[in-house]
């Protein structure tokens, strides 16, 4: 959700006036909802009109000792892709929300949703087409709503998979990600790419319009609450498995490795709540577990049925 500069929050509030439903309507800026695999009146207006907040697509990227902007706590979402190493800050994806990008014939559009915390990359080729995302300018349980520019079909972000359109039902293929400060990234990958903070667009990257919002324990938008374990925006590393949906506190997660079982299978984290790094394997397989850091209320309202791990058991 972007703003055209740095905004009070009382101001950002009268700018959205308020949570706007979408009442059984057919259509909301533009997008057909009638085939809608979620309740319409629960599709909310998160700016005023579809593109409102720009994606990326054509992006420019320069190497790190051309990087000035960054400061060493600074968050980048990075992504390797066929030996190539790409980070994505997030002040930038703070205004964009959306990176239409491609190494070589891989084609990946990285997502981000400052309401929900939630970094996500996602194949952006499909039955043999190569897709465009964008902004639609809608949320649904507070989370972003992409589209894609053929179709105009909506894509829910966490819940990885069209809603609306031509596609609804067509599920997301999820990619691996990382999240990390870029003091730890610029030291592991000295050879990688870097987002050009020349996007085409003229927007304040040296702020961050969700300052204040990131500070509050409140949410700007309803969210259904299924579960309370947890303060809405604690922070959990979520993960979908073939046998459940899990969760692990990361304000729980010891410095290191923390191993623990689950339905029959080890799952070992390994956490640096100094750089922000999280990432989960199958001890025994060392397969990759997908994850993603989320607030605790974003990875709730999508995943009730979440197992939770606590840091002694899980819930």
């Amino acid at each position: 959700m972007w703003f055209p500069k740095l905004l009070s929050w009382s101001a950002v509030i009268l700018l959205l006036g308020g949570t706007v439903p979408v009442y059984a309507a057919k259509k909301k800026l533009g997008f057909d909802l009638s085939n809608a695999s979620i309740p319409t009146r629960k599709i909310v207006r998160g700016t005023p009109s579809r593109d409102g907040i720009p994606s990326i697509d054509s992006p420019q990227f320069v190497p790190i000792h051309e990087v000035d902007f960054l400061k060493p706590d600074d968050k980048v979402i990075s992504i390797e892709r066929d030996g190539f190493v790409r980070a994505y800050p997030i002040r930038i994806l703070n205004h964009h929300e959306i990176v239409n990008d491609s190494i070589g014939d891989d084609h990946f559009v990285v997502t981000y949703c400052p309401l929900c915390g939630t970094a996500m990359v996602f194949n952006r080729e499909m039955d043999g087409r190569i897709f465009q995302f964008g902004v639609s300018g809608l949320l649904y349980q507070s989370d972003v709503l992409l589209y894609d520019r053929q179709t105009g079909s909506l894509w829910s972000q966490l819940g990885m998979e069209a809603v609306s359109g031509a596609y609804v039902g067509k599920e997301l293929e999820w990619l691996s990600s990382e999240v990390i400060t870029w003091e730890s990234w610029s030291y592991e990958y000295p050879e990688g790419e870097v987002l050009s903070k020349e996007t085409g667009y003229s927007r304040p990257y040296s702020r961050n319009p969700y300052a204040e919002y990131e500070n509050m324990t409140g949410t700007m938008f309803s969210v259904p609450r299924y579960r309370k374990e947890l303060k809405s925006k604690e922070w959990v590393l979520g993960i979908l498995m073939e046998e459940a949906q899990v969760a692990f506190q990361l304000s729980k997660l010891l410095p290191g490795r923390t191993v623990e079982t689950f339905a029959g299978k080890t799952i070992e984290v390994e956490y640096n709540p100094e750089t922000g790094f999280a990432r989960a394997r199958e001890k025994e397989t060392k397969k990759e577990l997908i994850s993603v850091q989320s607030y605790w209320f974003a990875w709730q309202a999508f995943y009730p049925e979440t197992h939770l791990w606590t840091g002694r058991q899980w819930r």
